[in-house]
This record gives structure tokens, C-alpha cells and sequence, in this order.
């Protein structure tokens, strides 16, 4: 087996022209349902000049954008007209064009472009991953990231006989658990370095919750088995190669609740020492809102119709992965694969669509720069 360690600034990236946020609706309710901790670390933020705010890990902006603009809308209302800097950021071959162009108006809901509807709010861009220090030291007010930080900086090993850690056998998953403990140190120091003192940084993201669920598995059919199964079955047709099935291992790991609160509990950390502080941490679960509507609707709706719009959301931000898997293939080629992989699952989703759904598993933290 080859060894690839596959960087992830240099390989991810998601479909463009708005495709995330249209087919993402389960993340912008879990950004919506959160909106409340941000109000209130708002509420005790410092005093400066200028109000510097940054979305990190946003992918086209879509989803968390009602939310920003309600926060803005919640300063002005307040009668607090200082300027805000507005910063996304995300890998360099994400979708900025769709993102500015959201922002101003030009495309998605305009009543909440608030870089149009807003004064003094300025928007900006950043192509580097969040592992990275993306800001000057000293100079962020408000961090935010959602359903973003379970990607590690780099694939430690490939998994043979899976497509996603939470499948792996124990040394792979120890490999990755490993990296993405180190991973969130750094990333948790990089913030720290960003933040004033008194800022905020909240945290949304995809992690393992206190009875063992995470995105896609939350009873029923488990979302990244089916996805294990049908690549599996593409090799067993001579569709694909061994190697091209091992390739397709995602570069993830979903944090368990007592991972995330580690360099925090422990007052010896380097976390603790830069002066962050937890100030609350609890998990979430927003139900799959396709699964919601065809429920609602199962007399209007038929199974199809359910599977697909469920598959879309998933293949937004997995297709990369099995797309990048694929070895000296032509492009037409590649669609072909790619379509008939996701097919498949459209298929079982159709023949018997109970227990088939993707509800979002959160880890939501209020973390503060103390010191």
C-alpha cells in the first residue's frame, strides 16, 4: 500500500457557485440555534475602537450569514456605530467569489446582506486554513466557526478497510486521535494569539457526544458505513482499484467532549497558560431537516424524491474526497465514478428510506481569552 500523507490546505475543497449553502441546510440551523451563545459573549466583550470579527472555516459564507446579520443588527440596535471588520476565511481554493458577491447582495437572500444593509461593516477574505494564525496578535474581538475544525491538518495514515476514522481499526484511530489533539492545540493557541483580552471565541463544531453520536449516526442507518460500503462495492465490480478505495479515507476526526475540554482542564497546558478559558461547553443535535420535510410530507413525497434531496447535502462536502481518491482518470471519467457512487446510495434511500438521515452532532463551546 502506498503511504500518502495528504495535506489538507493543499487538496480540500468544496463545490463552488453557492452549491454548499444551498445544499446545506442542517448547518445553517445549527449556526441559527446557536446565535444565543454568541449574544452573550457579546455582551461582555471589551470596549475598542473598532469591532473585529472573523467566520473561520466559512466556506461560501451562506450558512452563518442570517446569523451575522442579526448580530450586526443587534449592535446597531443598540446604538453602537463603530466600524466592524468582518474577516472569512477558508482554504485558498474555496468559493470567495460566491461569498463576496453574498454579502453584497448579489446573490442568495439580500435581506440579510448586511455588508449592503449595514454602515461601516467591512468584509474581508483569508486563503489559509485555520491552523494557521490568520490574524495580527491582539486584535480579534470575536471568533466564530462552525461545523469546520473536525478536519486535520494533515491525514496521518490511510484506512484500509474503512473511508472514515470513526471506522478505523484502533491503531488508525489512534493516529488520528494523536493529530487531532495536536491540531487543536494549535489551533486553540493561534486564536489565543489573535484574541484580546476579553475576546471571545466561539466554537461549533462536529465531535462525538456524551451516548456516542456523531453526524450521520444518531441511530439508523450510519451515514459513513454506507458511504464505506458503496465505494467498497465500486472496487468489488473492478470499477475502482484496492488503492483508490484506500485513498478515500476523509481527513477527519470528530473530537469526543472530553478531548475538547482536555487542554482546558488541565491548568498546566500551554491552552491554559495563553490564557484561554472554557466558559461553557455542551453538545447539540439538529435533526435532518430533509428527513423533517419528508416525514411532513410522506403523502405528497415519495421515497425518491426524499433520497434526493438528502444525498445532495452529503455529497456538498464529501465529494471532494472520493473525487481526489481517483488515479490517472480522465475527467468525463471521474464524473462518471463519482455519479454512479452516489447513486447507489440514492438507491437504497429510495428502496427503504426509514432510518436513512443526517443529523448534525455538535460540540458548542464559549471560550475566552482571560488573560
Amino acid at each position: 500500500m502506498t503511504e500518502t500523507y495528504l495535506n489538507t490546505q493543499s487538496s480540500l475543497s468544496m463545490k463552488g457557485s453557492g452549491y454548499y449553502s444551498a445544499k446545506t441546510a442542517g448547518a445553517k440551523n445549527a449556526i441559527d440555534k446557536t446565535q444565543k451563545v454568541i449574544e452573550n459573549a457579546l455582551k461582555n466583550i471589551p470596549s475598542n475602537a473598532i469591532l473585529k470579527f472573523a467566520d473561520f472555516g466559512s466556506a461560501d459564507g451562506g450558512t452563518s450569514q442570517e446569523m451575522w446579520s442579526n448580530i450586526i443588527k443587534i449592535i446597531r440596535d443598540k446604538g453602537d456605530n463603530r466600524q466592524i471588520e468582518i474577516l472569512y476565511t477558508d482554504l485558498a481554493s474555496n468559493d470567495f467569489s460566491t461569498l463576496f458577491k453574498t454579502m453584497q447582495g448579489m446573490h442568495g437572500n439580500s435581506n440579510f446582506a448586511f455588508q449592503k444593509n449595514f454602515k461601516n461593516v467591512f468584509v474581508h477574505g483569508c486563503g489559509t486554513g485555520f491552523h494557521e494564525q490568520l490574524m495580527s496578535d491582539d486584535s480579534l474581538t470575536l471568533g466564530f466557526s462552525a461545523t469546520a475544525m473536525h478536519y486535520v491538518s494533515e491525514r496521518p495514515c490511510l484506512i484500509e478497510n474503512h473511508v472514515h476514522m470513526t471506522g478505523a481499526n484502533e491503531s488508525e484511530k489512534n493516529l488520528f486521535t494523536d493529530q487531532a489533539n495536536k491540531d487543536w492545540e494549535t489551533i486553540l493557541l493561534n486564536r489565543s494569539k489573535e484574541l484580546i483580552k476579553g475576546g471571545r471565541f466561539v466554537c461549533i463544531n462536529f465531535g462525538i457526544d456524551e451516548q456516542g453520536r456523531c453526524l450521520g449516526n444518531t441511530g439508523g442507518h450510519i451515514m459513513f458505513n454506507n458511504f464505506s460500503k458503496n465505494w467498497k462495492y465500486l472496487e468489488e465490480q473492478g470499477i475502482i482499484s484496492n488503492q483508490e478505495y484506500i485513498n478515500a479515507t476523509f481527513t477527519q476526526h470528530y473530537r469526543t467532549v472530553e478531548e475538547f475540554r482536555a487542554p482546558f482542564d488541565n491548568k498546566d497546558s500551554a491552552i491554559s497558560k495563553s490564557g484561554l478559558i472554557l466558559k461553557s461547553c455542551e453538545t447539540m443535535i439538529t435533526e435532518c431537516p430533509y428527513k423533517i420535510h419528508y416525514s411532513n410530507n410522506k403523502d405528497t413525497m415519495s421515497p425518491r424524491d426524499y433520497a434526493k434531496t438528502l444525498i445532495p447535502t452529503m455529497r456538498s462536502w464529501s465529494e471532494t474526497v472520493f473525487r481526489n481518491a481517483l488515479v490517472n482518470r480522465t475527467e468525463r471519467k471521474i464524473n462518471e465514478i463519482v455519479d454512479k457512487f452516489y447513486n447507489l446510495y440514492i438507491d437504497e434511500v429510495s428502496n427503504d428510506p426509514e432510518g436513512h438521515s443526517m443529523d448534525y452532532v455538535h460540540v458548542i463551546m464559549d471560550i475566552e481569552k482571560a488573560y
